[in-house]
């Protein structure tokens, strides 16, 4: 019998059958699939540390600090420790908190747990991209704070202090399409410390007996993440002339290998002695965000970092929010190159045309680009070309050193070639990347 309360019922029961097949429904998602939290923000202004922040093959500690007025979508500084040290060490014995608290940066602060208290910087997993050592559980720091913190993906930067500066170059190398620029305090080249019995030490790399050229210093960079063609992080190195735990000719190795990687040659733009005792070079440009810049001081031993130094990286780095703009990796567009060859068996010409689509002059250009294998430069005009193979850098002759804005020069170069005969695929402008057609 139908009663005044039957579709009431009916309606009950579906409601209740809907109810359960969704929840089956829900049961049966992955766990993968189902939305994860996002991290949430560390207590202000107090060294916190996390844990379970994502993919750490060698076991780190992540520490991280940020302050109470941190900045919408802001900068992330990682600030890597000595052998030794600790991520808390390296907080409270520099002063980038400070800093951090005036200009509203994020730092992270790795922290070794294997019993050296040393990077691995040795290692063929640290020497490659996401190779499963220290640099992936780096990297996944990184990625927590940014999603945490809505971070700036174009202004993140790297530190450290001895095995820390070494890291710093390792982790340049490794993620050149994550670091704007680093800074390395009493470190060595990527890949200089490179062993393959497990130890973690390189006694020939320490004492400063390793001594490859340019060229070769660039291609063990570029090997850690091969087919790589984006920009390339700027660099500031510093080193102590009496440093005898990593020797001063690892400073000279390097700029050697900073440089050609940027594609900008080992000759000075500007030297100058900002303090005294101190020698300051920097490479493709003059400015304060040069592509690479180098810090010797005379007398100093491999205990080189003081208070004070700091300011001079968050300058490099453009965190002061005083430094000038320089040519660092950004957006293309300041520059554009057209680019054609014309080849017969085992030789090709190439016609290069190099446009300043920026809106101040150039006075003095290095034009920066890499042949493909088996090519090599014998003739050139418009331009000196260093080296004659691999990573080149085409400087400006005397009569075209200055294009104005929507100017344009015209260079070229003959070469033989093995059976590629291609024309480089990209180019940079004093170390900016350009649009290439």
């Amino acid at each position: 019998m139908i009663t005044p309360d039957s579709p009431r019922r009916a309606l009950r029961s579906v409601l209740a059958v809907l109810v359960l097949l969704l929840t089956g429904a829900l049961l049966t998602v992955p766990a993968a699939a189902r939305p994860q939290p996002a991290p949430a923000a560390v207590p202000p202004a107090t060294l916190t540390e996390v844990t379970g922040f994502g993919a750490n093959p060698s076991s780190l500690q992540m520490y991280v600090y940020a302050p109470a007025n941190v900045t919408a979508h802001p900068a992330v500084l990682v600030a890597v420790h000595w052998c030794g040290g600790s991520g808390p060490a390296m907080h409270s014995g520099t002063e980038y908190a400070r800093l951090a608290d005036r200009y509203g940066f994020l730092i992270v602060y790795p922290s070794v747990t294997r019993g050296s208290k040393c990077f691995d910087v040795s290692s063929p997993q640290a020497l490659r991209r996401d190779g499963g050592s220290d640099p992936v559980g780096i990297k996944s720091m990184i990625d927590w704070v940014s999603v945490a913190y809505s971070t700036d993906p174009a202004r993140v930067f790297a530190t450290g202090i001895s095995s820390g500066a070494m890291m710093t170059n390792v982790l340049l190398g490794d993620y050149p399409d994550v670091f704007a620029a680093g800074a390395a305090f009493a470190g060595v080249p990527f890949g200089c410390f490179a062993t393959t019995d497990g130890s973690e030490w390189n006694s020939a790399c320490s004492g400063g007996t390793v001594n490859r050229t340019p060229q070769q210093w660039g291609d063990l960079v570029r090997g850690a993440y091969p087919g790589y063609t984006g920009p390339r992080p700027r660099m500031q190195v510093w080193h102590g002339t009496e440093d005898d735990v990593l020797r001063h000719p690892n400073f000279g190795e390097e700029i050697e290998q900073w440089t050609e990687v940027r594609g900008i040659g080992q000759t000075p733009a500007a030297t100058d002695s900002p303090q005294t005792g101190w020698t300051r070079t920097r490479y493709g440009s003059t400015g304060e965000r040069a592509p690479v810049e180098a810090i010797s001081l005379q007398g100093v031993g491999h205990n080189l970092y003081a208070w004070g130094m700091a300011d001079k990286v968050l300058t490099f780095f453009g965190l002061d929010a005083g430094g000038e703009p320089g040519p660092g990796p950004g957006p293309a567009g300041a520059c554009k190159v057209t680019v054609s060859t014309s080849a017969w068996n085992t030789g090709l010409t190439a016609s290069v045309t190099l446009t300043n689509t920026g809106t101040a002059s150039v006075n003095g250009w290095r034009l920066g680009f890499t042949l493909p294998t088996g090519q090599t430069v014998t003739n050139g005009w418009g331009a000196a070309y260093t080296p004659a193979s691999g990573a080149v850098t085409a400087t400006n002759a005397s009569y075209n050193g200055t294009v104005a804005p929507n100017a344009s020069v015209t260079l070229g170069y003959q070469a033989s070639h093995s059976g590629d005969s291609r024309a480089p695929s990209s180019f940079t402008l004093n170390g900016a990347e350009c649009t290439v057609s």
